[in-house]
């Protein structure tokens, strides 16, 4: 059912200093891959959202152990995720589930879940909600049957739910088809039980947060350019403490709001900045965003920084290419601060959006054009006109948290009042999105 709608109104003015939640990649990440290593590891700053509590009830129904630190006094909240202890069961040590493994909403669970399974010696079941049962799932399948793994699923082996019988692996060289994290990173995680080496050619860059953590943990893995290579495991995993870093995808909502709002200056602390995951800076850079990095520093291994940013003029760009795998879950609020400056901004290449947990390009297209926007839609990205005005409007977000925040960025610099329907999909990724909304406008001053 859809949840309840949200209004939001044009401010006077943007300010206060935001925490925003724990990295969603590096969350899921510090969870499974400690679960494969040996010994107990903590994690702080988990981002506490749908996705990753998916991650934990199926690593739990596997049999790892997960424990709550109960000296947090506000359990599992929006604001305070305890930290938790994991006990590591080793690569060979999960156990065969008793019931089907169900991972939401999350694509990242269940095709990360698909590459770590298909080694495993007994039988599993992976499914979703509705949307992600709808996602395409050929493009892991495919390369770990290279591998020799048994999976079948619906449509032909390309949807899921996903029936995963555990096999003996052996390690291929591969290169994707697309620049994905999270089919690299399946590769990746098959190949710590596969006889002989594992090597993924990327055709771009994209998120290195698994070879980063491999790495960390005592994995042998080669990096030489865009080609991964990794070898099997000569000696266990050993478990890594994590303090998660802010999420960069998170705080691209605060950025685009602080830039495109006539008179804002927001600060964000203890963001990650990885380079990976760094295209959304690069992207308001080039259109004359006034965005700066203080006190950057490495926290277990991951670059993380503070980022001030203040209103400025924006002009239209091109995004293309290699910068659109290091963005393309920003591209709904870049599109929303494309709509708010001079010129026209194309985006391409970003097909992938299309299979998303909406089609975003669509989405984005149909709320900027409800929202008073000239917008294109490509068969790979937009073609947005920037206006400067937008106007309020109803805005459908399709169940997807992106697009919800996205427009609820876009109410901020519209005339009138925005309606943003289904507004708990936030809780997906960013759970305390509406009370870091209000808190960072001045509720006494809406236009």
């Amino acid at each position: 059912m859809m949840s309840e709608a949200r209004v939001v109104s044009s401010p006077k003015r943007l300010a206060g200093v935001l925490d925003v939640p724990g990295d969603k990649s590096l969350s899921h990440r510090a969870l499974l891959l400690n679960a494969m290593a040996e010994g107990v590891a903590s994690v702080t700053n988990l981002l506490w959202g749908a996705d990753c509590l998916s991650t934990i009830a199926c690593l739990k129904r596997l049999g790892v152990n997960i424990e709550e630190s109960q000296e947090d006094g506000n359990q599992g909240s929006e604001r305070t995720p305890p930290t938790l202890t994991v006990r590591g069961v080793g690569a060979k040590g999960f156990a065969e589930p008793a019931d089907v493994l169900d991972a939401g909403n999350s694509g990242t669970t269940m095709r990360l879940l698909t590459g770590i399974l298909a080694g495993q010696p007994f039988l599993s079941i992976l499914t979703g909600d509705a949307s992600l049962r709808s996602r395409p799932m050929a493009r892991v399948i495919m390369p770990l049957r290279m591998m020799g793994a048994q999976i079948w699923g619906r449509g032909g082996d390309t949807l899921a739910p996903l029936a995963i019988r555990g096999s003996v692996l052996t390690g291929i060289e591969y290169e994707l088809p697309v620049a994905s994290a999270q089919l690299k990173s399946a590769l990746l995680l098959a190949g710590l039980r596969a006889r002989g080496r594992t090597t993924v050619i990327e055709p771009g860059p994209s998120r290195d947060h698994t070879e980063r953590m491999l790495k960390a943990m005592g994995a042998e893995i080669e990096i030489e350019g865009r080609r991964i290579t990794l070898s099997p495991l000569a000696r266990p995993l050993h478990c890594v403490d994590f303090s998660i870093p802010g999420d960069m995808s998170s705080a691209a909502f605060w950025l685009v709001a602080g830039t495109i709002h006539p008179q804002a200056h927001l600060s964000l602390r203890n963001v990650g900045v990885n380079p990976t995951r760094t295209g959304i800076l690069d992207a308001l850079y080039a259109m004359g965003a006034n965005i700066s990095l203080q006190h950057e520093r490495l926290v277990g291994g991951e670059p993380v920084a503070d980022i001030v940013v203040a209103s400025s003029p924006l002009r239209g760009t091109e995004i293309s290419g290699d910068l659109v795998p290091r963005l393309l879950d920003e591209v709904p609020v870049l599109a929303v601060a494309a709509s708010m400056a001079d010129g026209v901004t194309t985006i391409r290449d970003a097909t992938e959006l299309r299979v998303k947990e909406s089609d975003r390009l669509a989405g984005i297209a149909a709320g900027l054009t409800s929202l008073g926007v000239t917008v294109e839609e490509l068969h790979d990205g937009l073609i947005i006109h920037g206006s400067r005005k937008l106007r309020g409007a109803r805005c459908a977000t399709h169940h997807d948290h992106r697009l919800a925040m996205a427009f609820a960025i876009a109410g901020l610099v519209a005339s009138g009042q925005t309606i943003i329907d289904d507004a708990a999909c936030v809780d997906i990724s960013y759970p305390a999105f509406w009370s870091d909304l209000d808190q960072i406008c001045d509720p006494s001053a809406a236009l």
